[in-house]
């Protein structure tokens, strides 16, 4: 008896989406030729054993050959978030959020997005993460405390609205 793990869904937003649809295009349709034709370029070359250019561009072709299957994985097996029919009422993947941070008195904007898509650089959270899980079905004006490894964070939500 062979039992199929259920894939994961990989929670995207529109926006989401069509960042990983261009990047696959791009891939497929430009880095392919690009990659081809240095690999061309170093077989003309002669004696391919000592030729660095030829080895570059073999590791830079299964880059690209690795980054399409895995970008094609995740768009297989992808649920789109509509923003703007996320409910404001509570706080969901799609919605912003902003929360006020106790322990450092500065409130604070997220975007919450399926781990697929997070950047906590571009403040952008996964519903995955500690804060994320937390606030994931709270309302404005509720409290929410997180466990971390570096303690208890509380926060304060205080407004949920569209990303766009």
């Amino acid at each position: 008896m062979v039992i199929k793990m259920e894939e994961k869904k990989h929670i995207l937003t529109y926006e989401g989406l069509r960042k990983y649809e261009d990047e696959l295009h791009d891939l497929k349709v430009v880095k392919r030729q690009e990659v081809a034709q240095k690999i061309k370029e170093a077989r003309e070359q002669g004696d391919l054993s000592e030729n660095a250019e030829y080895d570059a561009a073999k590791d830079e072709q299964r880059d690209i050959e690795a980054r399409i299957e895995e970008l094609e994985k995740i768009l297989k097996n992808v649920e789109v978030v509509v923003e703007d029919e996320v409910d404001l009422d509570t706080i969901n993947i799609g919605c912003c959020v902003k929360i006020h941070d106790f322990e450092y008195d500065e409130d604070l904007e997220y975007k919450i997005v399926g781990s697929t898509e997070a950047n906590s650089l571009k403040g952008k959270i996964s519903n995955e993460s500690p804060v994320g899980k937390a606030l994931i079905g709270k309302k404005t004006g509720d409290i929410v405390e997180v466990e971390t490894q570096a303690g208890v964070l509380k926060y304060e939500v205080l407004e949920i609205q569209r990303s766009n």
